[in-house]
């Protein structure tokens, strides 16, 4: 998931009633809920190269076993930081603490260290991109096909729990509306976003703001934290069992005209818990498809199989690109289309989890394309 789903899936946590266990516990959450993904820095270096480290070793079963306890030694040395900080004020220590910190507890700190760090695997292997939870031990990928990567319910429903339960003074009530306006401004523009959606997700904000005006839930933020925290849970609920619901009907449908299914991708769509689109793959051919996954009827094929090959030598010099190697290690539904050029060939390699068949260029990931000479020796990547 992204970054800001991340963060208030963690803030959401501490709001509904852990920030009250032990000093930090916020910011333990808030962090742990990002940590793993201190790869990001990949990003800056190349699109490859960030396919060839994101979501593995940080985000391994190794490494989720040791942040949380580096995680609590840094807050703890933060927390002592604190205290000698504050025992140097002119006023007396006790009287510069806040009078609803708790005190601090470094046992419960783990465990919630543990909570927010854990969580960040939970929610990347729900959508389509994968984890590679094993890792270093192996580097098989994992996949929830649950949620898009961004999701707007996920934002409004974790993101209320916290802006409802903080932010008493207007400079953190001014950052919210910042941040809603901004989201908002994100939204309503893209036509990947139905009408509908759109007004569902503006009649979200104005209760938010409502809420939040009529201070309605000042003397109930905790319960209304947790409740939203629920709610959260159960929509991540609903849309795994929407994705094994479109896998099943996806399986009878294509075995009703006598093909087997062996691998079925159910590819979340953004705003539409409803909407699948998708990916089968039996042994010789992949299958796109689109369903409405409460109405097993609805679903249609939307292209022509394409047929699952092996790559043959000039794909497979391709392959040997070292500016394809993240992009190999990730594919998941590869397809290999080759084409002669006056000197040399170009190859397009494509993962139909995320491009079209008849794609020549993709604007995100998913997609490399490969010019090789007539001595199959790559002239260029993109």
């Amino acid at each position: 998931m992204d970054p800001l789903a991340h963060t208030l899936f963690g803030a959401t946590m501490a709001e509904a009633g852990l920030k009250r266990k032990t000093a930090l516990a916020t910011a333990t959450l808030i962090i742990g809920a990002n940590l793993p993904d201190v790869d990001a820095v990949a990003l800056f270096v190349s699109q490859n190269y960030a396919l060839l480290v994101r979501r593995g070793w940080t985000h391994g079963i190794l490494a989720l076993m040791v942040w949380p306890f580096l995680l609590t030694g840094a807050m703890l040395g933060l927390d002592r930081l604190l205290q000698r900080w504050r025992s140097r004020r002119s006023r007396p220590p006790a009287a510069s603490m806040p009078v609803d910190r708790p005190p601090m507890r470094p046992a419960v700190l783990l465990g919630i260290a543990f909570l927010g760090v854990w969580s960040h695997p939970l929610l990347d292997w729900v959508n389509t991109y994968g984890i590679r939870l094993l890792m270093p031990f192996n580097d098989t990928w994992f996949y929830g096909d649950t949620l898009f990567i961004i999701d707007p319910w996920f934002w409004l429903l974790a993101g209320a729990g916290v802006v409802l339960a903080r932010s008493e003074s207007w400079r953190g009530i001014s950052a919210w509306v910042v941040l809603g306006t901004a989201l908002t401004a994100l939204i309503l523009p893209t036509e990947m976003v139905p009408l509908p959606a759109k007004i569902v997700w503006m009649a979200g904000i104005a209760a938010i703001v409502l809420a939040r005006w009529t201070g309605l839930q000042r003397h109930a933020a905790q319960p209304v934290a947790f409740g939203l925290l629920m709610a959260t849970v159960l929509y991540t609920a609903f849309m795994f069992a929407g994705a094994r619901m479109t896998a099943m009907h996806a399986r009878s449908h294509l075995a009703a005209n006598g093909i087997e299914a062996t691998e079925v991708m159910a590819n979340p769509l953004p705003a539409r818990p409803l909407m699948r689109t998708g990916v089968a793959a039996s042994p010789t051919h992949y299958y796109l498809f689109n369903i409405n996954w409460m109405r097993p009827g609805s679903f249609v094929l939307t292209r022509e199989p394409v047929p699952i090959e092996a790559p043959d030598p000039i794909a497979e010099a391709a392959l040997r690109a070292p500016e394809v190697q993240g992009l190999r290690g990730w594919i998941r539904f590869p397809a290999y289309e080759v084409r002669p050029l006056d000197d040399g060939w170009r190859v397009f390699i494509r993962d139909l989890r995320f491009v079209y068949p008849e794609q020549e260029s993709s604007p995100g990931i998913g997609m490399a394309v490969v010019d090789l000479d007539d001595d199959l020796q790559v002239v260029k990547v993109r």
